[in-house]
């Protein structure tokens, strides 16, 4: 095991053994895939999926939704636990298309590690980088992978320098890719000194390992055609001068990244990454927490909601709860307060998941992922604990970028519009906004692809054809500040006011200048653009 920072506390074994991180990646560098490999290494699944399946072959597991398997992205984040080795995995799997970030933002607040996923074509993309900022806000350490090497993709030295330049990190290869493209035989892992070797007859079969003593050694040339050897010993003799020497401590402190080559696709460099998660990536950490952190070797039971999917089961009207556990040992049927209703609740039906498959789970341990069935009483950002009134902070709520106005196809059937909404407001899909004045509703979504998914989501869940159509309003700010000066701005601004799904205040905007003019008449009031998903 890794010597973590002294301040860290000394966990049971249990606990200790757990590594819960989450997969980030622009659309379409190869996340969904390596994430099948995961399961198909940690004998999860006997046959990996591909997310544009042609005909037998498999669909990938972790994307359920219809929409996902219609378009070949994932939408919403989905976790699965298995286990490698001597470790127990909870890997969280986000979307990776920018329209869905809210979702990915939450679900970092859940997780103690990311893995970056890169294009060797592309590096470093838009998408990538707007998600390690966050990981970067909570000093997560990351975990980098250079996907798709069989395709023609750039230079190594390139590629490290411009995760170096962009992202502001020290990276060090954990692993060298011998060829290009066509030309791509393997790696050279340079932790271990082995060379790995690719099959590319079978692709979900796991590489062949060659011990090696050293680049000097005669077995080498065995392996590798004369010119790639070359560019091999000359290109790793660079890299070993120029670039750090792998530091354990300065990876846990989210200040540098090990970066490993290979092919999802051809299940290649997926093994090392998944050791290298274990060996490298943390152990459950402190969760903050009001009014005071929450450490995961506590022997009480405290653990937070970071997600709501409701309707994962169209057969069942159910809502799922993901709650990662913060600390303690949790056994099915555990009495928990939850915090904001000060009830308690009988956790009798707790599920782990693998994708869409789920099973009772009778127990979890700090660090893992569990899911709980409910009918609306856990909402994103609440906290259970045993009996004390913590409340875990930091799980964001931004306002929305695009406001469009709902409306029901058939006008009867405006209550079922409202549940449906409601749902949705719930689960953090999107924003859900009564005017004060008239009826109807205002949907606010960060990305425009964000309506499609819930109006077809509306359709298929609830049977109700729902049309979105423009709204005069651009953007949302939340309102606070001394009650009766509150009162007299709703007052002074009905057609502006709107309450969201927790009947707090929110002020619609159509220009800046709306709210440049509140500041300036009204310096008591403070308009935010994010509220903490909590009560």
């Amino acid at each position: 095991m890794l010597d973590t920072a002294s301040n860290q506390p000394t966990l049971s074994p249990e606990i200790a053994r757990r590594r819960t991180f989450a997969i980030i990646s622009h659309p379409d560098a190869g996340k969904t895939t390596l994430t099948e490999k995961f399961l198909l290494y940690g004998g999860a699944i006997q046959m990996a999926g591909q997310v544009r399946a042609k005909g037998e072959a498999r669909r990938t597991r972790s994307d359920f939704m219809q929409m996902e398997k219609d378009r070949g992205i994932s939408v919403s984040a989905s976790a699965m636990s298995f286990d490698y080795g001597p470790y127990r995995f909870n890997l969280v799997d986000t979307p990776g298309h920018s329209d869905f970030s809210e979702d990915t933002y939450r679900t970092l607040t859940a997780v103690d590690a990311a893995v970056m996923v890169i294009d060797g074509a592309k590096g470093v993309e838009s998408q990538t980088q707007k998600l390690f900022e966050v990981c970067r806000l909570r000093d997560l350490p990351i975990l980098t992978f250079c996907n798709k090497m069989d395709r023609e993709s750039r230079d190594t030295f390139e590629i490290i320098d411009e995760i170096q330049e962009m992202l502001a990190i020290d990276v060090t290869p954990a692993s060298w890719p011998i060829g290009v493209g066509r030309d791509f035989i393997g790696c050279y892992d340079m932790l271990r000194d082995r060379l790995e070797l690719m099959d590319r007859a079978d692709r979900n079969k796991v590489a062949e390992s060659i011990e090696i003593k050293g680049l000097d050694d005669p077995k080498l040339a065995e392996h590798v055609p004369a010119h790639l050897l070359d560019k091999l010993l000359e290109e790793v003799e660079m890299a070993r001068e120029l670039l750090p020497v792998l530091d354990p401590q300065a990876v846990l402190e989210g200040h540098m990244t090990p970066i490993w080559f290979g092919s999802a696709i051809n299940s290649f460099g997926v093994k090392e990454l998944m050791e290298g998660i274990g060996q490298y990536g943390p152990q459950p950490q402190v969760q903050s927490a009001e009014p005071r952190q929450i450490s995961p070797d506590e022997k009480k039971v405290a653990g937070f909601v970071f997600k709501v999917q409701a309707n994962m089961d169209p057969k069942h009207r159910d809502r799922v709860a993901f709650v990662r556990m913060a600390s303690g040992h949790f056994k099915r049927g555990m009495k928990l307060t939850h915090v904001r209703s000060k009830k308690p609740m009988a956790i009798t039906n707790p599920v782990l998941f693998l994708a869409s498959d789920r099973e009772l789970a009778d127990e979890a341990w700090a660090g893992d992922i569990i899911g709980i069935p409910n009918h609306g009483q856990l909402r994103i950002g609440d906290t259970l604990t045993e009996g004390e009134a913590i409340r875990v902070t930091g799980i964001p709520s931004f306002a929305p970028e695009l406001l469009q106005g709902v409306r029901a196809g058939d006008p009867m059937k405006a209550k079922h519009l409202e549940k449906a909404l409601m749902q949705f407001a719930e689960e953090g899909a999107a924003k859900v906004f009564k005017p004060s004045i008239g009826s109807g509703f205002i949907v606010g979504v960060v990305g425009a692809l964000q309506f499609e998914v819930l109006a077809s989501r509306i359709e298929l869940e609830y049977g109700l054809p729902v049309r979105f159509e423009a709204s005069q309003f651009t953007s949302a700010r939340w309102v606070s500040g001394d009650k009766a000066e509150v009162e007299k701005f709703v007052n002074a601004n009905k057609q502006h006011i709107a309450h969201d799904h927790d009947g707090d205040i929110v002020y619609l905007t159509r220009l800046q200048w709306d709210i440049d003019r509140v500041v300036r008449d009204y310096p008591k009031l403070t308009l935010t653009a994010t509220k903490e998903m909590m009560t």
